[in-house]
């Protein structure tokens, strides 16, 4: 075999392997029900449960979520009071836009720039910075986002959390509608 043959053979493995680790795409859920509608499921008050862990697993902080939501046809508005395990509080309040083919953008005032995501079957993928406050300075944190429709009450959601492309931690939440 000749050495440009070799070369030719390795680069097409390298691509392959990093084919491979690509991670799912809201396409991939495409065809899983019930289907996610954030102005239905996210309108009228919800509770939520959650934990961050950091990168090793280990929980190191746990919350609980009060949340209210309202929309007037593609706008809505997500209050959410978060109440932490060691007294803390903090409130996010999202403005968030439905757009063409599942499509959302939210803004909050601790959001750099603006989320996007896209919503197909029961999933919705969101990216995002988040302007994370961490021992008295405020870290720009990179988040990817996952939220599976369970049924007309219950959600999921996992949120992975990276800083220069090196993994922080995981948010993991239970939405409840009652």
């Amino acid at each position: 075999m000749k050495r440009t043959d070799q070369r030719w053979i390795t680069v097409a493995l390298v691509i392959a392997g990093l084919a491979g680790c690509a991670g799912p795409t809201p396409a991939d859920y495409a065809h899983e029900t019930p289907v996610l509608d954030l102005a239905n499921y996210f309108n009228g008050p919800l509770q939520a449960h959650g934990v961050f862990t950091d990168r090793s697993g280990k929980v190191v902080r746990r919350f609980t979520v009060a949340l209210v939501g309202r929309w007037t046809g593609d706008e809505g508005v997500l209050e959410e009071d978060f109440r932490y395990s060691d007294g803390q509080t903090q409130r996010r309040v999202w403005h968030l836009t439905r757009g063409a083919d599942g499509r959302y953008t939210g803004r909050a005032d601790d959001v750099v720039g603006t989320a996007e995501g896209q919503a197909r079957g029961n999933a919705l993928n969101w990216r995002y910075t988040l302007a994370l406050p961490v021992d008295g300075r405020v870290w720009n944190v990179a988040f990817d986002d996952w939220m599976w429709l369970v049924d007309d009450k219950v959600m999921l959601n996992k949120a992975r959390m990276s800083k220069f492309g090196i993994d922080l931690g995981e948010v993991t939440l239970s939405f409840h509608k009652p």
